[in-house]
């Protein structure tokens, strides 16, 4: 794999730093032919009440969700189901702020978890956390696209006030917009079709009864053709070693192609391992025992943007090093370099007992420490389920390490204060360990299973 345009990232970054400038669909010049409103006005005719007992009622034009004690999440749905389409609506809260949000491609079965709601939802979060447009997969694996996947879009919801929902979900492609601007893209195959559904969800305390929230103008045109807008911020994309179209318009490759082992090789080797790995499902398979080391790429990586799925099993220890310089020569299967730590906190007895360290999953090993994780689901480590690491090396050499789609830490390398910890560790005897112009990326075996898939980067 080679970047085939030294500048093609630069150039990406700067397009998704103002995704304001271009990323807006021109609301009401789409042709209006072809959408259907989905609540007359007056009535809740075509809805149905599932789970819960909040109340919901047509007043004025507009459907309200009122929320209600000892009621678990409440959802009003559509008595149709629908696939490929473009959703519109206004909501606005009157009380809380409340925590609520828009089911799409959603279901209810007797014989799945008592019959409870499950599918996808566009959140309406007006809590500090501000996560409202992002995409939460209820019931099911929590977490797809959490706000802070694209800071641009805090603010965008406005508490109070009646707000904007544009929704596309045309095949595996889900868009959230809100108020105009972009706010959330995730790729996701797990459903295709479902009911719509409007969320009033559980409270915490009897004093929170009666919180509303209110939709009107809800209109739906269904069609399998996108709209225009370009795609510039950040894409979520849980297809198994996929790299779609609109990825590589960003410059996004596969870094393993989820089939063979070019591209990689034996750190300090001239091959890849004969053992101690295996491809298999699409999933590179690193074994215990630590008998196969660890493995590189076979290219060198300055600024970069790198993201990929791991799988954890239990007590397991590996990492993903970067800026692998080649004028260290191995040593006792030893290698040098910055590392993402993989992880399974539970064998850290500092962690165990409440401390994060700088050996906790998803912190910089020996160095930095990872902030503590929110606990929603799909957010906070699990181990034995699939969950998503990101790096990113800025030109400016500032480094962040996200996890699950939350950014866990940021530095700056040869900064003041990184070469303060560089040395009170036992890194300080290399020679500017870290600050390599370029470098190679590691898998670390140290004896654990651990699998990868969807290994991708771009150049930055």
């Amino acid at each position: 794999m080679k970047f085939s345009n030294a500048y093609a990232g630069v150039v990406i970054t700067a397009l998704l730093a103002v995704p304001s400038l271009m990323s807006s669909p021109v609301f009401g010049a789409e042709n209006e032919e072809g959408w259907v409103s989905l609540f007359e006005g007056k009535s809740l005719k075509g809805w149905r009440r599932v789970n819960g007992t909040a109340s919901y009622v047509a007043v004025n034009g507009a459907i309200v969700g009122t929320t209600r004690a000892e009621s678990p999440n409440s959802f009003l749905a559509t008595e149709k189901s629908y696939s490929d389409f473009v959703l519109e609506f206004e909501v606005k809260q009157d009380g809380g702020p409340a925590n609520s949000g828009v089911q799409i491609r959603s279901a209810t079965r007797p014989d799945y978890n008592e019959g409870r709601v499950f599918g996808y939802q566009l959140d309406i979060d007006p809590s500090e956390r501000d996560w409202s447009g992002g995409v939460y997969d209820e019931q099911r694996r929590g977490w797809l696209y959490p706000g802070s996947l694209n800071p641009m879009a805090r603010g965008l919801y406005k508490f109070g006030e009646w707000n904007h929902y544009r929704i596309e979900a045309i095949g595996p492609s889900i868009r959230t917009w809100i108020n105009g601007m972009p706010v959330s893209h995730v790729l996701d195959d797990v459903s295709t079709e479902g009911f719509i559904a409007l969320q009033i969800h559980s409270i915490e305390s009897p004093d929170q009864a009666g919180w509303r929230t209110s939709w009107r103008n809800i209109r739906i045109r269904e069609t399998d053709e996108p709209s225009a807008a370009l795609a510039t911020i950040f894409v979520r994309n849980t297809i198994p070693n996929d790299v779609s179209s609109v990825e590589k318009s960003q410059g996004w490759e596969l870094l393993w192609d989820g089939k063979t082992t070019d591209g990689w090789r034996g750190a300090y080797r001239s091959s890849f391992p004969n053992r101690g790995w295996k491809i298999e499902n699409g999933e590179l398979i690193l074994q215990a025992g630590g008998a196969g080391g660890h493995i590189v790429t076979d290219e060198l990586f300055s600024a970069f943007d790198l993201q990929l799925e791991f799988k954890l099993t239990p007590g397991s220890n590996s990492g993903i090093m970067y800026f692998v310089s080649d004028r260290y020569q191995a040593s006792n299967n030893t290698v040098i370099g910055l590392e993402y730590q993989l992880l399974d906190d539970s064998i850290n007895p500092d962690f165990t007992s409440g401390t994060i360290t700088s050996t906790t999953l998803a912190s910089l090993f020996g160095l930095i420490p990872r902030i503590a994780m929110p606990t929603n689901v799909g957010i906070g480590p699990k181990v034995g389920e699939w969950q998503h690491a990101r790096i990113v090396v800025h030109l400016d050499n500032r480094v962040e390490h996200w996890l699950n789609g939350v950014k866990v830490l940021e530095y700056v390398r040869g900064s003041p204060d990184y070469r303060k910890r560089v040395d009170q560790t036992v890194f300080k005897v290399l020679p500017d360990f870290g600050e390599d112009g370029r470098g190679r990326i590691l898998i670390e075996d140290h004896g654990s299973e651990v699998r990868f898939r969807s290994i991708k980067i771009r150049a930055l």
